[in-house]
């Protein structure tokens, strides 16, 4: 046990192209964030949600988790499900829509960010239908057809195609659905609950179909290893790390949309109080 575990952290991949772009973003965020804040104030919360994203992204693109990833199925599905559930939510914490508008001048505001913000491409890929069903297609699609096994034995398949993919899916996602990001029309608060409820089906229905499955779906998986899992008990932890970790994952999600639906119904609220009071006010001036 203790040399497959030193076998497994000293393997590493350095993967140049998603280094250079994680620190592009790095970068970049920060860059903005000191911009919105000589302006104005900025919630630090958000910052540490995308650097948070960030450094999940570099655990599952970097280090021995990809290099394992091609040799053990739990290994490749801890990238995915780290990418989907994870860093992609906690990117859109970061708000980077809004950060864009707030570090940008205003002259940039009125040509660029407000025109594209408002623009009919954005509109469609936030509408939140589109979004779910995006997602739904990518997470079932990917694992049932010939494609993930391609992709498996396909080194730029698999990073230049694959990983985004489930990356970008996941992020749009999530992006009218949490977070306080600028966009064209947000759902209303049950909508979002609703959706992060019903992804729940597609999600388990993929993980209990690998956990049953009585064969070998993906044969880049069946073959001699080092150390650790056969390939059959190897699917399996990984369709019930899909089954039941996103559960929990998705329910905390749920948990920050239903609080953001509370919180808003009480500023309603206070705001009518304070409407009563006003008027109520005027009423004994006369």
């Amino acid at each position: 046990m203790k040399n497959s575990l030193s076998t497994f952290l000293g393997s590493g991949i350095f993967d140049l192209f998603a280094l250079v772009n994680l620190v592009l973003a790095m970068f970049w965020y920060l860059w903005a964030v000191r911009r919105a804040r000589s302006v104005g104030s900025w919630n630090p919360w958000r910052t540490c949600a995308f650097l948070l994203g960030l450094t999940l992204l570099a655990f599952v693109y970097l280090g021995p988790v990809p290099a394992w990833s091609h040799t053990f199925f739990w290994a490749h599905m801890t990238q995915h499900l780290v990418v989907m559930m994870a860093a992609a939510p906690l990117l859109v914490l970061g708000t980077p829509t809004t950060l864009w508008f707030r570090a940008s001048s205003s002259a940039s505001r009125r040509r660029w960010v407000i025109p594209i913000l408002r623009s009919r491409t954005v509109r469609w890929l936030t509408d939140p239908i589109l979004t779910w069903i995006v997602f739904a297609v990518v997470l079932v699609g990917m694992h049932f057809t010939g494609f993930y096994n391609w992709a498996l034995v396909n080194h730029d398949a698999d990073y230049f195609l694959e990983q985004p993919i489930y990356l970008i899916a996941a992020f749009l996602f999530y992006f009218p659905l949490i977070g306080s990001n600028l966009q064209p029309k947000r759902p209303s608060h049950g909508f979002r609950l609703a959706s992060l409820a019903l992804m729940m089906i597609p999600e388990a229905i993929t993980g209990a179909v690998i956990y049953f499955a009585p064969v070998i779906l993906y044969p880049a998986f069946d073959r001699a290893r080092p150390f650790g899992l056969d390939a059959m008990r190897d699917q399996q932890l990984s369709g019930a790390l899909m089954w039941a970790l996103v559960m929990v994952v998705d329910s905390g999600w749920m948990m920050m949309a239903a609080s953001e639906w509370f919180t808003s119904e009480e500023r309603a609220g206070h705001r009518v109080d304070r409407e009563i009071r006003q008027e109520q006010a005027r009423e004994m001036m006369f």
